[in-house]
């Protein structure tokens, strides 16, 4: 079985499915609301686990309501919580999240995420070292995304970065990193580059091989010959919510049979995903994947 290691947020997403995106100032009658668990390091965590894999998080809830229904479904599904502490000076983290028209638009507050340290990464050195591949975001603190590429490093293990939200990094540090998934926005962030520059110069420009998501259009990934593209799978899409962080768990859990296949199968898992309602409630399992995949 696959190990997965991911070190990264829990978050109860607040989530309002509204006709249009309020402008600033305007209030809307919304059509439902609801919460949902989310969190970029929990949703990768139960989409490597429906995908097969046996996984670890490392991460932080606070001592709230919240944190215990966020534990419980996390258990649940099969992830295991031996690295996740629970913190008495801060509440869960929450994402305030409204949909319209298949997209989104989120607002998130780290709580107890932003506790997640260095030390607690260290602290989970064993986690790390038995996993096939380690998945780490950028919604808790830099210093604990920083020691969780290094420890990776000095452990052999791929890392792969999902940069987001993103912000300007040095190349040294992203050169920690096995791999970088952005979308383009976030890669321009990354290396400070001009957003309209074409995304296959940018991919040349990274320090490690890069994986890029281009929504429908499927992703673009590092090769020899330069950028390869794996086109996207056509489907009626209904929440993008937790595309991305479906399609970062499968790259992982399929990353030892090469990486044209896993990005093949990562764009499959997460046009899987849009098909449903919620960050969670569309990440398929490796059952539901094979089929599509057939």
């Amino acid at each position: 079985m696959t190990r997965i290691a991911v070190v990264g947020s829990i978050n109860m997403d607040l989530v309002t499915l509204a006709p249009s995106f309020p402008a600033p100032g305007e209030t809307l009658l919304g059509e439902r609301f609801l919460t949902v668990p989310g969190g970029k390091g929990a949703n990768q965590a139960v989409a490597a686990a429906r995908l097969g894999a046996e996984v670890a998080l490392v991460g932080a809830l606070g001592r709230d309501a919240f944190g215990d229904e966020l534990e419980r479904g996390l258990a649940r599904e099969g992830v295991a919580l031996d690295h996740v502490r629970r913190c008495d000076g801060a509440g869960s983290g929450t994402a305030s999240i409204t949909v319209a028209g298949g997209e989104n638009q989120i607002v998130v507050v780290p709580g107890a995420n932003a506790e997640v340290s260095p030390a607690q990464v260290e602290a989970a050195r064993s986690a790390l070292a038995q996993a096939d591949a380690v998945l780490v975001q950028m919604e808790i603190p830099l210093a604990t995304v920083e020691a969780t590429l290094r420890l990776g490093r000095r452990l052999g293990v791929p890392v792969i970065l999902n940069p987001a939200p993103a912000q300007p990094l040095p190349a040294e540090l992203l050169a920690q990193a096995s791999y970088l998934t952005p979308n383009q926005h976030e890669l321009a962030t990354l290396l400070g580059a001009d957003p309209a520059e074409d995304f296959r110069a940018l991919m040349r420009r990274a320090p490690v091989p890069v994986v890029l998501t281009r929504g429908a259009e499927g992703a673009w990934y590092s090769a020899d010959g330069g950028p390869a593209h794996q086109p996207g799978f056509a489907v009626e899409a209904v929440d993008t919510t937790g595309a991305g962080d479906t399609f970062n768990a499968a790259l992982a859990v399929f990353l030892r049979e090469g990486l044209p296949a896993a990005v093949r199968k990562a764009c499959a898992a997460a046009a899987l995903s849009v098909t449903r309602l919620g960050a969670r409630d569309g990440m398929p399992t490796r059952a539901a994947l094979d089929a599509f995949l057939r």
